[in-house]
């Protein structure tokens, strides 16, 4: 069976300045199953509420970016275009209201369907970060399957697809999700395996590492990519329906003392913010890119034992993946005979091929998945 590419589009980006700047007609559907716009919040009303008119609409001569996303459907008639709702800034606390009850739950159901067919898209994806965390409560867990169990009615009546983002370590997924009774009502399940380690650990540590390092201990060892799967998968989840989540983007950490720069050295607080994402803690693939190519006391090292790189200068410090890593991880899809890969995000790879070809981790992605 052939492997899903799932490609996120973070709609913000159409705001970054210079070589950061990316616009929809800048996507190749071809390199991907389904693309997925981000994001679109839940309204007051159970209903979808668009978060960026001006970016995502055409009214008042916005950008109509939903369109022009959709329109992405012409030249590669085989993919699939998603919308999703929530994400990180949304939080919790208005979806476990939602989920809450009968009404709610069938009103929300049916409002969807409709947003998704109004603006034409194949379907949604739904990002609850997370049920019973984050301003949610406990009964969560078992409402966010009822959701599920209703909109799986609804959106096969309207032949729509219907997907989700998932935390994916088990001390998050834990605490969120009945795994197997959520899966049989997902056409596919989105993986968030990044952001695993971050500045928000007192100590550098990668991204998304493929495998443990062997210096990690307890919790530590869960915190790589492999651990995560195996999580899912042994909690009763169908693996063609997994998608494994890819970053094209790193975190970012300063460290307490320069001399001391290896994976586990003592961080004081995120790396400084890139260019183009200007967000401290992280760096777009392009921007480390960048980076490295004009400033050669970056030096990066990959850590065989975790199956990722890292790239330190002085004080700064990053975990990423590269073309390398990509490979692996794309390896360990075919391997494990997951349903395919998911991307965060598209905007962040080095999508005008400044230092290479262009978008050189999306492409070693569909280079390795095709050839299986």
């Amino acid at each position: 069976m052939s492997k899903r590419i799932v490609g996120y589009f973070g709609s913000w980006s159409v705001y970054r300045p210079d070589d950061g700047n990316f616009q929809i007609n800048m996507i190749d559907p071809t390199m991907c199953t389904h693309l997925i716009y981000t994001f679109v919040g839940l309204g007051d009303g159970n209903d979808i509420k668009v978060l960026d008119p001006w970016a995502d609409l055409s009214d008042g001569g916005g950008k109509d970016g939903f369109n022009k996303f959709n329109q992405l459907r012409k030249s590669s008639p085989g993919t699939k275009t998603l919308i999703a709702i929530g994400g990180w800034n949304q939080g919790s606390e208005k979806y476990s209201q939602m989920a809450n009850t009968d009404d709610s739950r069938k009103q929300f159901a049916k409002n969807a369907v409709a947003f998704v067919e109004k603006y034409n898209f194949n379907g949604l994806d739904i990002d609850w970060e997370y049920p019973g965390q984050r301003g949610g409560n406990k009964c969560d867990v078992k409402n966010y399957i009822e959701l599920l169990k209703v909109m799986r009615i609804e959106f096969d009546k309207a032949g729509l697809i219907l997907s989700a983002a998932v935390a994916a370590a088990e001390s998050s997924a834990s605490q969120s999700y009945d795994i197997q009774e959520m899966c049989k009502y997902l056409d596919f399940i989105n993986i968030m395996t990044y952001d695993l380690k971050g500045s928000w650990d007192s100590k550098t540590g990668m991204n998304a590492a493929l495998k443990p390092g062997n210096d990690e201990f307890g919790n530590d060892r869960k915190l790589n990519v492999e651990a995560c799967v195996d999580y899912w998968l042994k909690s009763g989840a169908p693996k063609d329906k997994l998608n494994l989540g890819v970053a094209f983007y790193g975190r970012t950490f300063t460290l307490s003392n320069e001399n001391d720069n290896k994976v586990g050295s003592p961080a004081c607080g995120p790396g400084a913010a890139g260019p183009y994402t200007r967000e401290a803690g992280m760096l777009g693939y392009n921007e480390i890119l960048e980076k490295c190519q004009n400033d050669k006391s970056w030096k990066i090292t990959y850590d065989e034992e975790r199956c990722v790189p890292y790239a330190v200068n002085k004080n700064q410090w990053v975990s990423f993946d590269n073309i390398q890593s990509m490979e692996k991880k794309a390896e360990f899809i075919i391997e494990r005979q997951l349903g395919g890969a998911m991307i965060w995000s598209l905007e962040t790879d080095d999508f005008l091929g400044k230092w290479g070809n262009k978008y050189p981790l999306l492409s070693t992605l569909n280079h390795v998945l095709k050839r299986q």
